[in-house]
């Protein structure tokens, strides 16, 4: 996988983790009649899951340029153990005294700390060369 290549898969991975996270944004508020919309908002959405679906495709094309393919099964796993470390941050945040029903803030926030692995790890078979299996 070259650069330009891999750096299409991050932000395609990103575009849909962002519409994907924006729209569970909308459902979640609507569904629960919360506005957490100071904290957690499209922009902080989209920045999250540029930085993210980026930092996965360089680490593909490093293994890609590095001849370390076999390593691809241990760099989801990777991704997978720091998206469920990331949402420890989630829990210990803590929301500002006047926040309407703070306890639906963590089901908000949490899932979404899975978009940018899911929606990279969706793509990738689209991306994939033939000759890289």
């Amino acid at each position: 996988m070259n650069w330009k290549k891999g750096l299409l898969l991050g932000l395609t991975s990103a575009t849909l983790s962002a519409i994907a996270g924006s729209l569970y944004n909308q459902v979640y508020s609507k569904a629960f009649a919360v506005d957490f919309s100071t904290i957690l908002n499209w922009q902080g959405i989209t920045m999250a899951s540029l930085i993210g679906c980026i930092l996965m495709s360089v680490a593909y094309i490093l293994l890609f340029k590095w001849n370390k393919e076999k390593f691809l099964g241990w760099a989801n796993i990777l991704f997978a153990i720091l998206s469920f470390a990331s949402i420890i941050g989630v829990l210990s945040f803590k929301l500002p005294l006047e926040m309407e029903s703070p306890e639906l803030f963590p089901g908000l926030a949490i899932p979404m700390h899975f978009f940018p692995a899911l929606s990279f790890l969706t793509v990738y078979p689209f991306f994939k060369n033939k000759s890289n299996n």
